[in-house]
């Protein structure tokens, strides 16, 4: 466990050497409210506040992390933190699946961001997070991966899809979100929650010229309606192997489908060679332990979780 002093000493360390450099930025980031001490949170605001940048902060992922800062702080995870002073335009939210709508109201308000992780939180058994109730009150919300991609392939097109059709809810009426809305949540918004937003996110002059080009063909062949707008059928069809060529800031990443940086056949022998190396024992002492303290882990939280204080957002079926 390191101390709280000397992970702001490694911040301070990094910003001053890194955080001036063209693409690169340094934001703190507390893991978790069930992880952080409010010395630590507090110290971390004032540093967010002294080198001006970001904060980024996975909260109420999980139902039992909502419960569990009802237990420690007697109100929500959202709420304590508006208390320490910590949300904020400065303050970006990973997943939020479990605000309720007073902590919604109070993100907008503050103008806090959300960062939506879709297919990490269906993949983890997390729930599905309001996105069309966060989109209501005004919500400025991006979107990630959250390093747990769904079919671990890291497919933020498939993300864009996936997300589009998961808050679909049943009815008739326009409250579910627009292509262009997610479009927009992973690129524009998706920037304003890094240290870059200023510079990359959309197409402008003056901006970084971070392009992606996909083949029109595999998008619009065999037939694509005339009427239908781009970003629609970019959001419904586009797939990553379409994907040939990426350009960083106006460098090629990426030129006909191949990568100009790397040798990818190369890098991927080197990692499974690798991975093929006999687990050390501390690695596998902790393979041992995860299945064997499960048990007490779920007694521990047993009846944590009162299903008829869970009334949901959205209805996605009936039990009658």
């Amino acid at each position: 466990m390191i101390p709280v002093e000397d992970q702001l000493g490694l911040f301070v360390n990094l910003w001053e050497r890194w955080n001036s450099q063209e693409r690169i930025r340094i934001q703190l980031a507390p893991a978790n409210l069930h992880w952080c001490s409010d010395q630590a949170l507090k110290a971390l605001g004032e540093y967010a506040t002294k080198h001006h940048v970001g904060m980024h902060m996975h909260l109420v992922e999980t139902p039992y992390q909502k419960e569990y800062a009802q237990r420690r702080t007697g109100t929500t995870a959202a709420g304590y933190l508006e208390d320490l002073g910590l949300l904020g335009p400065q303050m970006t939210l990973g997943h939020g699946v479990w605000l309720n709508e007073a902590d919604i109201e109070r993100v907008a308000a503050t103008g806090t961001m959300i960062c939506h992780n879709a297919s990490s939180n269906l993949r983890l058994r997390s729930g599905v997070a309001p996105l069309n109730h966060w989109a209501a009150a005004g919500v400025r919300v991006a979107m990630g991966l959250d390093e747990a991609g769904i079919n671990d392939d890291r497919d933020m097109l498939q993300e864009m899809r996936l997300v589009l059709r998961l808050h679909r809810v049943p009815g008739m009426e326009d409250e579910v979100p627009t292509a262009a809305q997610v479009f927009k949540m992973a690129t524009e918004n998706g920037a304003l929650t890094t240290g870059f937003g200023a510079t990359i996110g959309t197409l402008e002059l003056g901006r970084a010229a971070d392009l992606v080009l996909v083949n029109w063909q595999q998008i619009a062949y065999p037939y694509l309606d005339a009427n239908v707008p781009v970003v629609d059928a970019v959001v419904q069809r586009a797939k990553t192997s379409g994907v040939e060529t990426v350009l960083v800031a106006g460098e090629p990443v990426l030129r006909d489908g191949q990568f100009t940086r790397l040798n990818k056949v190369e890098v991927l022998a080197a990692l499974a060679e690798a991975m093929r190396a006999p687990l050390q024992p501390a690695e596998e002492s902790r393979r041992t332990l995860s299945p064997s303290v499960f048990p007490y882990i779920k007694q521990f939280y047993a009846g944590w979780l009162d299903a008829n204080t869970r009334d949901p957002f959205y209805r996605p079926h009936s039990r009658r």
